[in-house]
Parts: C-alpha cells; structure tokens; sequence
C-alpha cells in the first residue's frame, strides 16, 4: 500500500471527464472525493462501504430536516451532513476505478442511494413544510412534490439516455474523433443545476422566507434544465438511430 501522496497521484490519473460537470463538482466535490477516496484506500474500504458511509451522512441529514424544527445551527448541520455525504459518493467511484473493485453491484447501489437521497431530500422539505412551516398558503406544500417529479424525472432521464446510447455504441460501434475540449462557459451553466450547490440552499434553514424563496428558484432552474436536458437527449438519441 503506498502512501497518501502516491495514492493522490494515482486518483488523479483515474478521473473521469470532465465533459458536462459543473465547476463545483470539478473544483469542490471531486477533490474532496479524492481526498476521502484515498483515506478510504489506507484504511481498506471497499467502494461499496465508500457508498454505505454516503448514505450513512446523506441520510442522516435528511432525516434531521424532517424531525427537527428549523434553525440556524440545523441548517449548517444538514448542509455539511449532504456535502459530506456528496462527496464520499464520488468518493466510491474514485475508490472502484483506483483499486479495480469496480462492478455491476456497485454501481446499483450507487444509483439506488442516489435515487433515494433525491426522493427524500424532497420529501423531508414537504414533512418540514407541513410540521413547522408558517406557510403563506397550503400551495406551497405543492412544491416539494414538483421538485420531486423534476428531480427524479431528470435523473432516470439521463441515466436511460447513457445506457441507450452506450447500447447503440455497441450494437454499431463508430471510430471516435477527438475528444473535444471542457467548456467553461458550460461548466459555469450547470452550476445551479449540481446537486452541490442544491444543498447550499439549506444553510437558509433558520430563516423559514428566504429558505421557501431560495427553495423555489431552484425548483424553477431545475425545471427549465429539465426540459433542456430532455430536448438534448431525445435529439442525441434520434442521431443514433439515424446513424
């Protein structure tokens, strides 16, 4: 087992693209996955208890919005409770492709934890909502559950896009040019869109308005990447079948 520098130095060469990745994934969450990933490494984790500790911090967090009244200090304590939790999830995939532990179980479990952090993370802001919430009105207790359909619309959307397309690539495989260049300016884009920065919006805990407010616009964002995310991806799946 080499040391901490030499195990940095491996996961770096094991990244995976950068391509379509917000910035705050490339420069906050997949460093600190890095960091954990090799922690992981020295003490002999597997990917799949890489992911178990994930949930372990995501769950956890999620739990405390549903059954605790909101605050200042509980917003702080969520917030690092999901950004932990979102770290040790690239954490695992780092661990998997370093070590070559990597397999089809471990990449369901990851999908599962994922899916089920998004219909949670939702549905404890509903319970909040409902239990502690002076609401202007009981409309808003609908926007979780839009979030919610958003949310998990845009996740099996994409997750079915990557297996159809790697499908196609495999039933007709067609020589790769360069790949092209990160874009910055697409990096920047996609930031309100990283589920990073989604859980920024919960350090607002302690002020119910500006939490509902914030809550909201996000809510909004995500919908209207939603329909681009869908337009994008039915237009690459059609080339496919055109080609």
């Amino acid at each position: 087992m080499g040391s901490t520098g030499t195990v940095l130095r491996e996961l770096r060469g094991a990244q995976k693209s950068s391509k379509g990745v917000s910035l705050y994934s490339r420069y906050v969450n997949r460093p600190a996955g890095r960091m954990l990933a090799a922690g992981a490494y020295r003490v002999g984790l597997t990917p799949n208890q890489v992911t178990s500790v994930s949930a372990l911090f995501t769950f956890t967090a999620i739990a405390a919005v549903a059954l605790l009244e909101p605050s200042w200090w509980l917003g702080v304590a969520v917030y690092a409770g999901l950004a932990v939790g979102f770290a040790f999830d690239s954490a695992d995939g780092q661990l998997a492709r370093l070590t070559g532990r990597g397999g089809p179980d471990g990449e369901w479990l990851d999908h599962v934890v994922d899916c089920a952090k998004m219909i949670l993370v939702h549905s404890a802001v509903l319970i909040s909502f409902h239990r502690f919430g002076s609401l202007p009105g009981e409309g808003w207790l609908l926007l979780p559950l839009g979030f919610l359909f958003v949310a998990v619309l845009t996740f099996c959307a994409g997750l079915l896009r990557e297996q159809l397309g790697k499908a196609a690539a495999r039933a007709a495989p067609v020589a790769e040019g360069p790949a092209a260049p990160v874009s910055r300016v697409r990096a920047v884009a996609l930031l309100p869109a990283d589920y990073g920065v989604f859980c920024l919006v919960f350090l607002l805990l302690g002020a119910p308005g500006a939490f509902r407010a914030g809550y909201a616009v996000l809510a909004v964002v995500h919908a209207l990447f939603l329909v681009a995310f869908l337009v994008k991806w039915f237009r690459e799946l059609k080339a496919l079948r055109a080609g």
